[in-house]
């Protein structure tokens, strides 16, 4: 157990990662850093943190540091977080994106302590409202470079998400984020964009609201998620989006010209062919 842990954002991953680590006994007290004094309040009403504090103070006062803010800041904060720590520290993120992120942190002197994660969980709410128990239960986690970390720092990151209920990868930052930006990126920019499609379209609002079956709700939700957590992971993948965007550009072309040919067998291959990731989703 951890005497005190500091939880860097105090929304949707960090504060479920902070309600896990209090319901396992991994902490005794979480230390929260926030952006905001409303959230950070808002948290402390909630029984996420324990107390908020400035990022040098909490750093100094924590044995583990866990940082879950945009991707765009998590580079200057994790420096500043690292430029703190002695070597009985451990510090790990949650981001998104990792190869930029690994590459900027490479050479610095307690990159030992650090240990690259991905919790592969998330819902297109955010803030310190949407921390849930039991979130990460049953899901992956992606370890990157864990041989450039020190094995009991890898251990105990382990030990916790395991004890999370997530069942973990690792894989190099590059091939992460190559795969990331298949089976999540991609999801999102489709939803903002079949979103815009619609709202485009419907100019009267209520007709959507009335018609919208769960087909439509379960696909565009994530056009929900919050542009300033999802826009710089976008950049940061930007190639990797790029090349997958290009795929599914060219996919929607298929159909689209399936539809103006009126070629019906076509349009039913297309389909019994998508039919096949009834192998990997059951």
């Amino acid at each position: 157990m951890f005497e005190k842990v500091t939880i860097v954002g105090v929304g949707l991953i960090s504060g479920s990662f902070a309600l896990a680590l209090k319901d396992k006994g991994f902490a005794k007290k979480i230390i929260g850093v926030s952006r905001t004094e409303a959230s950070a309040q808002k948290a402390k009403e909630l029984g996420i943190i324990d107390a908020a504090l400035p990022l040098e103070e909490a750093v100094k006062q924590s044995d583990f540091i866990y940082v879950a803010i945009p991707v765009d800041a998590t580079i200057p904060v994790m420096k500043q977080v690292m430029d703190l720590m002695n070597e009985k520290q451990i510090v790990a993120d949650a981001g998104s994106t990792k190869m930029v992120l690994c590459e900027s942190l490479s050479n610095h002197p307690m990159r030992k302590r650090f240990v690259a994660t991905h919790p592969m969980w998330g819902t297109e709410y955010s803030g310190p409202e949407a921390a849930v128990r039991e979130a990460f239960s049953g899901r992956s986690c992606v370890i990157c470079e864990k041989e450039k970390s020190d094995v009991e720092a890898v251990n105990m990151v382990e030990n916790i998400y395991r004890t999370l209920g997530m069942n973990i990868t690792y894989m190099n930052p590059e091939n992460h984020d190559i795969h990331a930006a298949y089976v999540s990126h991609i999801s999102h920019i489709t939803s903002f964009a079949l979103a815009n499609t619609v709202l485009e379209k419907e100019k009267e609002e209520d007709a959507i609201f009335e018609l919208a079956g769960g087909g439509f709700e379960s696909t565009v939700r994530l056009a929900k998620s919050n542009p300033t957590m999802w826009a710089p992971i976008f950049m940061q993948n930007r190639e990797n989006v790029l090349d997958v965007l290009n795929e599914h550009i060219s996919q929607l072309r298929k159909f689209k010209a399936s539809l103006e040919k009126e070629n019906l067998p076509y349009l039913i291959e297309l389909m019994e062919n998508a039919n096949k990731i009834k192998r990997i989703l059951k």
